[in-house]
């Protein structure tokens, strides 16, 4: 195949044109080109404006071999094979006597049991929420009324947090087996726009998300493995052998009907527990599993207008392209960094919380990123130097004591306050030019006072150095709300070179174990924890239910 990149085109324009730039660099004429894919596409704003597409295409022609000479010399042109898909094979000696359980439906864990399913092995996925469609009535009753479901929220449920999102595909982690792209083709072919196969800034939207992740679960049915919704794993029974400890089975419980529990003997056990399951974290510390605090961190939401951001962004309000995205970093003296994390473009602020008299907000788009505002998270990097107290949950509870003043500051509701307010370290009284988009109710206030006042600062300063890179980001009626803490998890589930903990057969993965930073590179972990699993053990081979 030949593979031609830095096509730059300016926008708009047509697949005719992007077809004819391919013809004139390769100098053959439009009959012999057979086919061409994209394999990648950037926005390229440098002088805008006036804006281009940059591409990246894989090009099949007729008689491939004689335009090998003539092309050798232009750099932007190279001759490979195509590139491998993904391989889904068992070379696993040990045999399972019962089926694999994985705790967890996030992108972790149904990435893991779509893998596992895939190769045979008739996973059991629990998880502790709902099922996604009634997860997300639950969720809007939520935001409507303010009836908190501990078990059933933003955090819990089918899909994870990241189903309540932008739905962002990025990943910066490096990919030689194919990972990542493998990832973007399941969400593909369940349902996302297949532009994310391409796309520099790949996004989902949480509404196509919802159906994604519906279809996924479908695909694993299907391959033999099993749901078991509203189920909450409690505990993990081991057993000593010449080996050292090993996983016996997963005790779980019934989180409508407590009463109800269930052992399941397993020899794997995947903990795909995502970032808030500070119970679970509680039970593995009680087990002796070997954790440690991490660093993470801690800030507030600030909301824009979207228009505004595309003028920056793109020169122009209406460019006819998609609402505009930013990502910006700031390094201060005192060793603090301050950057955006999670922009949603044309999105909403929503009420995150899990937890009863604790609250978090995090951000969402739709697909069409529609919105009137853009928000971003604005944080900071706190360490296990900044935590009260020591030990693996140490990072735990300083969350906790940030949402709790957040709840207790916004009588329930999210906290917000104008960016000029915030400065002056003084309650605001309601909104500027810019209104709120927020997913539940909004309670105007002092959001600084929440946090202790190195950060603030921090988060002033970083705002301020932002407006350099974005002129109005330091507007005085910006909103800011608060608090944004469940950036990453705060706690890591050590895991070996096997990526096993120290107990055998339990599998950390994602984003709740420390592994992983998102949608992608939560998946991607789940992947590689499954290949990890088929490369000891095969499949349980009985046709009974185990």
């Amino acid at each position: 195949m030949i593979q031609i990149q830095q096509i730059k085109l300016k926008i708009p324009h047509t697949d005719t044109e992007l077809k004819k730039k391919i013809c004139h660099i390769l100098r053959i004429r439009p009959d012999e080109l057979q086919s061409f894919r994209i394999l990648k596409r950037s926005l390229d704003a440098r002088r805008k404006p006036e804006l281009f597409y940059v591409y990246t295409v894989e090009v099949s022609i007729r008689q491939e071999n004689r335009l090998r000479n003539r092309l050798k010399k232009n750099p932007s042109v190279t001759m490979r094979g195509s590139l491998p898909s993904y391989s889904y094979q068992s070379s696993g000696t040990k045999t399972l006597s019962h089926r694999p359980v994985i705790c967890g439906t996030g992108p972790a864990g149904l990435f893991c049991g779509y893998a596992l399913a895939k190769m045979g092995y008739r996973p059991i996925l629990l998880e502790r929420g709902a099922a996604v469609d009634e997860r997300v009535k639950e969720v809007e009753n939520f935001w409507k009324t303010g009836k908190l479901l501990p078990e059933s929220n933003v955090q819990f449920g089918e899909g994870g947090a990241g189903t309540f999102s932008d739905g962002k595909l990025n990943t910066l982690i490096h990919d030689p087996d194919g990972r990542g792209r493998e990832v973007l083709r399941i969400f593909a072919e369940h349902g996302a726009s297949p532009e994310i196969l391409y796309d520099s800034k790949p996004h989902i939207g949480t509404d196509k998300l919802i159906q994604v992740v519906r279809s996924i679960r479908t695909a694993i049915q299907s391959m033999g493995g099993e749901f078991s919704f509203r189920t909450r794993l409690t505990d993990i029974l081991t057993k000593d052998t010449e080996d050292g400890s090993r996983i016996q089975a997963a005790v779980s419980q019934n989180t409508l009907d407590p009463a109800v529990t269930e052992v399941l003997n397993t020899e794997v056990l995947v903990l795909a527990i995502g970032h808030s399951a500070r119970d679970t974290f509680s039970m593995l510390e009680k087990r002796k599993f070997p954790m440690e605090a991490k660093s993470f961190a801690v800030g507030v939401r600030i909301e824009h207008p979207q228009k505004m951001i595309n003028q920056s962004q793109y020169g122009a309000v209406d460019s006819g392209l998609p609402a505009a995205s930013y990502k910006l970093t700031a390094n201060f003296p005192n060793g603090r960094s301050v950057y955006t994390f999670c922009m949603c473009p044309g999105g909403y602020v929503v009420n995150a919380s899990s937890e009863p008299g604790k609250l978090a907000v995090n951000g969402m788009s739709y697909s069409g990123r529609s919105g009137k505002n853009a928000n971003s998270a604005v944080i900071v990097t706190v360490t296990p130097d900044d935590y009260p107290g020591d030990g693996p949950l140490a990072g735990v509870s300083f969350q906790q004591q940030l949402e709790e003043a957040a709840y207790r500051l916004g009588e329930g509701a999210v906290p917000v306050q104008l960016f000029q307010d915030f400065c002056a370290d003084r309650p605001s009284a309601g909104p500027g030019q810019i209104t709120p988009q927020i997913k539940g109710s909004c309670h105007w206030t002092n959001v600084r006072s929440i946090f202790p006042e190195e950060i603030s600062k921090s988060l002033e300063e970083g705002i301020r150095d932002f407006d350099r890179k974005i002129p109005g980001y330091a507007r005085p009626d910006a909103v800011i709300s608060a608090v944004e803490s469940r950036t990453s998890s705060p706690v890591r589930i050590l895991r070996g070179p096997a990526l096993e903990s120290s107990v055998q057969g339990v599998y950390p993965c994602g984003e709740g174990a420390g592994y992983a930073g998102g949608i992608t590179s939560a998946a991607m972990d789940g992947l590689r924890i499954a290949r990890a699993i088929s490369q000891i053990y095969r499949p349980f081979s009985s046709t009974d239910p185990a």
